[in-house]
């Protein structure tokens, strides 16, 4: 079995997959970054982001590549991220995990004391 990934990789991995997003299958940083804190509520380091990337490109989970930078962006470049198919099986499991790990429990948790 492949190592669940953390609620962080998932945020970034499903922002990269939010259908109702112009997203899609591909996206840049900022807009990755900007997805994942509207998703969990509060504001997020982009470096936080970036290292994540990194980190889910090594493990094979997401494929990155650079653009052409536009006149828009004064010849700067852009990366742009895009989730593979171990991905998606990582999610998968990761979110099989989750259900498991809850099963049984009624939500919400209500304190006993």
């Amino acid at each position: 079995m492949a190592a669940v990934l953390g609620i962080f990789e998932q945020a970034v991995l499903l922002a990269l997959l939010r259908p109702e997003t112009e997203l899609g299958k591909q996206a840049y940083g900022r807009a990755i970054l900007k997805e994942v804190e509207l998703r969990i509520g509060h504001e997020v380091a982009a470096g936080a982001i970036y290292s994540t990337l990194d980190r889910l490109e090594a493990k094979g989970f997401v494929s990155s590549r650079l653009e052409q930078g536009s006149a828009t962006r004064g010849g700067r470049r852009r990366r742009r991220y895009e989730v593979e198919a171990s991905g998606i099986q990582a999610l998968n499991q990761s979110n099989a995990a989750v259900e498991r790990i809850w099963s049984g429990i009624r939500w919400p948790l209500k304190a006993t004391n």
